[in-house]
């Protein structure tokens, strides 16, 4: 058996002992059994969590595979190297075992939810039911189509791009399932749910990149040292990712501090706290001895600390598989519909002292906005550093539009735009019409690509590479066209409101994060073909932009006409169910929201004007700077004044002379 074959081998030998462990400390292993209640029995009680682990652990491989042939090792041109192929095409056979795995759990998840043996589940129509029309049913076959579609796109992958993408996929695969289980029954779900999200992706990275990158050390550990650079600095921002949302989820779901010590919930989370913190010890001295070693040649010590950390990672992949199955604290809270649907209680009345104190936190704004703040930050830095000038136009601009992004995504606004329509409307027109504008004019693309560094190695592709190649892609030039930027925009708006979709968004808090961020992105979209600083792969004249811009705004006031009059309700299951007893009618608020929409047009035309007026100005003064330095240095060579009416009338002159002096 190859070092390889028996890193794997050990690393599942860590997790199913973890498993075992966790499942007995837990109680998960020996639930209380009611004569009388349906009962899966014993094989599907121990079947069932290990097959969740299988899945888990499939995923995990798929994901590192892919993020070592995408990032990790160098690639030439954009074609991916001999490596870097092979990765991808075992992603392929991973993904199967993933599939495989994911349709085992859907029927042991299914026996245990019947009752039933699962002999006796196989046989009738209720696995069809499961699979179709429960919450947990869906998300298993989720996994395993979306597993299917990876391992057969990926047989054929052989440049960075399809590699990344896959990877992008196989992310997207492992949410299904963890945000359909007791995150989404948390009281405040809205954060046990996006906690759970960042706690899945970032660990699927940390752990899945570390396990490839050890298989790929024991193999000829091709480039090691440029690999475990690269997993070095991504696995930083992994350990944070992993820590801030799973001390979110432990907010989410605990109401008080002793109930980590007092319940069987709450010491496992402890004892996957410890193992956490003793990863970070590890990943600190990956970062401190053991890269500068390989970059030495010498690999010995790398391999006996990630070989340890890769075990400590699977017993960690098996406790949480445990945590899973085991119960958490009941938290108490208001029988209340409400309660249940917000996490909260409905508000008291709207008001302005309302709006600007009652903040409702909400994690993946929050992050988004960090984020957003913290790369422009970086990047201004860097140019400082370096003795570049950026404007501070740009950058205030860029900071007001994130600041404004914050404010109605955690103030009070965010709390009342789930119970008032009217709020949730002003709060879809600021984020669709005037965050993307100042967010536009602060020229992200721009300040990316002068701070960041070309690629070390020509061919290979860094950050700065990666932007060039996104914006030039086939996607970007579709999705950037006036047309269709200026379709996404507006009809979109149209299709959600005025179908199914508004109340089906309302209902989930994925939904509404969804809805939320298409009202943020498609207006940056529009609005970058607009008034647009960066490059683009369609430039329209100014003129061209000014009359799209007064074709497009009239649609909103027509949008805003037609909720001022409509008599019924939209989303009435969802505003019908929060009981709220003070305020307006349902009709009458959605009119107020109407009316917002109507009127709040006109500020962003307005600086949409501006801006492009000056822009407009600025771009003829920048081509009457060029002609002029052109005419200069055309009378330099020819010996003129370089002033050029004073040439230009020289010349007449001479013209004239010349004819007389013919005649």
């Amino acid at each position: 058996m190859s070092r390889a074959a028996r890193l794997a081998v050990a690393a599942i030998c860590a997790a199913a002992v973890a498993l075992v462990i966790g499942m007995v400390a837990g109680g998960a292993a020996t639930p209380r059994i009611i004569p009388g209640l349906p009962d899966e029995g014993t094989f599907t009680r121990w079947m069932l969590p290990l097959s969740k682990l299988a899945m888990d652990g499939a995923g995990l491989v798929t994901v590192g595979l892919l993020v070592m042939s995408a990032a990790f090792l160098p690639s030439d041109k954009g074609l991916l190297g001999k490596p870097a192929q092979e990765y991808v095409k075992a992603a392929s056979w991973s993904a199967c075992v993933w599939a495989v795995a994911g349709a085992s759990t859907l029927v042991f998840s299914l026996s245990e939810t019947l009752g039933m043996p699962v002999g006796d589940v196989l046989g009738g129509n209720e696995l069809t039911s499961y699979a179709s029309q429960v919450p947990q049913g869906i998300a298993f076959t989720l996994v395993v189509l979306f597993a299917v579609a990876i391992a057969l796109f990926a047989r054929g992958a052989i440049t960075v791009g399809s590699a990344a993408g896959l990877l992008l996929f196989a992310m997207a695969t492992l949410l299904p399932p963890a945000l359909t289980g007791h995150s989404s029954s948390s009281p405040n779900h809205g954060l046990a749910t996006t906690s759970v999200a960042f706690h899945v992706l970032f660990l699927a990275l940390w752990v899945g990149g570390l396990g490839v990158l050890c298989l790929h050390a024991y193999r000829d550990g091709a480039r090691l040292d440029v690999a475990a650079a690269r997993f070095s600095r991504m696995a930083l921002w992994c350990f944070i990712g992993v820590g801030l949302s799973g001390l979110a989820s432990v907010f989410a779901r605990l109401a008080s501090v002793e109930e980590l010590f007092t319940t069987s919930y709450g010491l496992l989370l402890v004892a996957k706290t410890v193992a956490f913190a003793a990863l970070g010890v590890i990943g600190w001295r990956h970062r401190g001895r053991t890269v500068p070693s390989l970059a030495a040649g010498k690999s010995g010590a790398f391999l006996r600390l990630a070989l340890g950390e890769v075990l400590l990672m699977a017993a960690t992949v098996g406790l949480a598989v445990a945590l899973a199955r085991t119960a958490p604290p009941v938290i108490k809270g208001p029988i209340d519909r409400a309660y249940e649907l917000l996490g909260y209680l409905v508000p008291p009345p709207v008001s302005l002292e309302n709006l600007l104190t009652l903040w409702w936190f909400d994690l993946f704004f929050a992050v988004l906005a960090a984020v957003l703040a913290g790369l422009y930050a970086a990047g201004v830095v860097r140019l400082a550093r370096r003795g570049d000038k950026w404007s501070v136009g740009r950058t205030a601009s860029w900071f007001i539009g994130v600041l404004i992004l914050v404010l109605v995504t955690q103030s009070g606004i965010a709390k009342y735009s789930p119970v008032l329509f009217s709020v949730h409307m002003a709060q879809h027109m600021v984020l669709n019409m005037l965050v993307p504008i100042l967010l536009v004019l602060g020229a992200p693309v721009t300040l990316a690509l002068r701070a960041l560094k070309p690629a070390v190695r020509r061919g290979d592709r860094g950050p700065r590479e990666w932007v060039t190649v996104i914006l030039h892609s086939r996607y970007v030039k579709f999705v950037a066209h006036p047309a269709i930027a200026t379709a996404i925009f507006v009809v979109s708006t149209y299709a959600l409101y005025f179908t199914s979709l508004f109340a089906s968004a309302m209902q989930e808090h994925i939904g509404h994060i969804a809805m939320t961020v298409h009202f943020l992105v498609s207006g940056c979209l529009f609005f970058w073909v607009i008034i647009g600083v960066d490059p683009g792969p369609h430039r329209l004249p100014h003129v061209g932009r000014l009359l799209l811009l007064f074709v497009t705004m009239p649609f909103h006031a027509f949008f805003g006409i037609a909720l001022m009059s409509m008599g019924s309700v939209l989303a009435p299951e969802w505003y019908g169910q929060l009981g709220r007893t003070w305020g307006a009618s349902l009709v009458a608020d959605q009119q107020t929201g109407g009316a917002i929409a109507w009127g709040f047009g006109e500020i962003p035309t307005l600086i949409v004007l501006i801006a492009l007026a000056i822009q407009w100005w600025r771009a003829d003064d920048r081509v009457a700077r060029r002609a002029d330095r052109r005419a200069e240095a055309r009378a330099a060579k020819v010996g003129g004044t370089g002033d050029v009416e004073m040439d230009a009338y020289n010349e007449y002159l001479a013209k004239l002379h010349k004819r007389d002096t013919a005649q």
